[in-house]
């Protein structure tokens, strides 16, 4: 598999509190990155806009916005981020059954109605900051592993295109919901990285050669020394991961 394919996979986290750092970064990594992730801090400070800013420099967006919310609300919200144009948006699994069907159901319709570019759904499976302890004190039994594959699962059967999930689950996802499901694995360090607040990761290369689609990585980029010399190195571990399948 080609660097251009493996670069194609990769996502930075707009980790910032101010679009004059967010233009900075896709200045600086737009021919190094795939998509530019939009969360909730961003998205809280310049709102629509900043989708928009990376648009207008030729980049595409993940917004990671999360919806988690009553049924209708969470559609509606699809809908917005349809008409924003984003490449990927995702919502929690966990809000439910009818909250996936109703919001693809409603993206379908735009799409169509308004002939608009359909987005990759995703839904969140369980984040990479919690642990099987984590879920337990908050009513889960299930392990992490377990919990993901559930939520995998009952994800495709509601019309969600992929999952967020971490990269130790990658293997049991991909078994469990076939090779069109889409799987984008935030939780990437390169050996020798800081952990953070991540408890699943993995390396790229270790990543990519058990099935995920696209990494989401963040500090171990924007906190080098050289950030546009450590994204290639993790694209170059991509494209071996990807090789290797």
């Amino acid at each position: 598999m080609s660097r251009a394919a493996a670069q194609r996979r990769l996502i930075l986290p707009l980790d910032v509190d101010t679009v004059r750092a967010a233009d900075g970064w896709v200045r600086r990594l737009a021919d190094e990155v795939g998509l530019f992730k939009i969360g909730k801090q961003l998205f809280m400070h310049a709102g629509p806009d900043a989708v928009r800013r990376v648009h207008a420099k030729g980049g595409e967006v993940f917004l990671d916005l999360k919806f988690h919310d009553i049924p209708q609300t969470v559609a509606l919200a699809g809908v917005e981020a349809v008409r924003l144009g984003v490449k990927m948006f995702n919502v929690h699994a966990s809000g439910g059954a009818e909250m996936m069907r109703t919001t693809t159901a409603a993206v379908a319709d735009v799409c169509k109605r308004e002939r608009l570019r359909r987005p990759i759904m995703l839904a969140v499976t369980v984040l990479t900051s919690l642990s099987d302890a984590d879920l337990r004190r908050v009513g889960v039994a299930a392990t992490a592993a377990r919990q993901v594959v559930r939520l995998a699962r009952l994800a495709k059967a509601n019309g969600m295109d992929g999952v967020v999930a971490s990269p130790r689950e990658v293997g049991a996802i991909r078994r469990a919901c076939g090779p069109e499901f889409v799987i984008v694995t935030p939780g990437i360090r390169q050996a020798g990285d800081a952990v953070g607040d991540q408890k699943r990761i993995e390396t790229p290369e270790a990543a990519m050669r058990a099935g995920a689609d696209y990494l989401v990585v963040g500090r171990p980029i924007r906190d080098a020394a050289d950030p546009v010399a450590a994204a290639r190195a993790v694209v170059t571990a991509m494209a071996r991961g990807l090789a290797a399948r």
